[in-house]
């Protein structure tokens, strides 16, 4: 059960590849669900493809969650438009996935793949000229190099560092590209942990948290984010 105390914090549900936990990861129809559940924000992963577009996908290769197999990078957009996710969606690119989410919640964009910084910046400027902001995006990765190359660029989103290892450790790292989040490994969080983090300046928005005993953990550790499979179980006052 949700106490008093965590439904008076704003803390950001944050939809985890779309709804995962109810629809295809990834996929159109995932980011629909995540805003029927009333999200604040939704992660996705990039890879940039062989004819050069970023593709919304999350493994390496297309075996796992596709009818194709191989490594996602090798081929184009039309090959890709041969196979299907979970044997039903399509494949979507980053800009189908932005124009879905229309500004109606923030969109965590994960540069899962090399090169995929400088694509990123390109795209989200061209929708910044449609009137969206960066206050719209902010970009997340593993690969710090592509995220020290996204903040080299004029006017960049906001950065999360992602890390599955000792969070403490990506806090120098975030001073140094200007970072305003950093998303750990929940498992990793403590009462300590989220003051030192909180002290160097930075959000705090853990991955991929699904129990709900997990869930109110980190709400009670004063987290500002909850990366989740099923936003649903993260019962908050908006």
């Amino acid at each position: 059960m949700i106490t008093s105390t965590m439904q008076a914090q704003k803390i950001l549900v944050i939809g985890h590849r779309g709804a995962k936990g109810h629809v295809a990861e990834n996929t159109l129809e995932s980011i629909d669900k995540a805003i029927e559940l009333q999200v604040d924000m939704i992660e996705i992963d990039v890879y940039k493809i062989k004819s050069g577009e970023l593709m919304v996908f999350h493994d390496e290769t297309l075996d796992r969650v596709t009818n194709g197999t191989g490594k996602i990078e090798d081929f184009t957009y039309d090959e890709l438009m041969k196979f299907k996710v979970e044997g039903k969606y399509k494949i979507p690119t980053l800009q189908e996935v932005i124009k879905r989410i229309d500004r109606k919640v923030a969109l965590n964009i994960e540069l899962k793949g090399s090169n995929t910084a400088l694509e990123a910046y390109k795209v989200i400027a061209d929708f910044k000229k449609k009137g969206w902001s960066n206050a719209d995006f902010i970009i997340s990765s593993f690969r710090w190099n592509e995220l020290e190359i996204f903040s080299q660029q004029p006017n960049p989103a906001s950065i999360a560092v992602l890390t599955a290892e000792a969070p403490a450790k990506a806090i120098e790292f975030g001073k140094k590209i200007h970072a305003t989040a950093i998303n750990p490994y929940y498992k990793f969080m403590w009462t300590d942990t989220v003051k030192e983090i909180h002290d160097a300046g930075f959000k705090i928005y853990p991955w991929t948290i699904n129990e709900i005993s997990d869930i109110n953990r980190l709400i009670e550790l004063g987290v500002d984010g909850i990366i989740t499979d099923y936003p649903d179980r993260v019962i908050l006052k908006k």
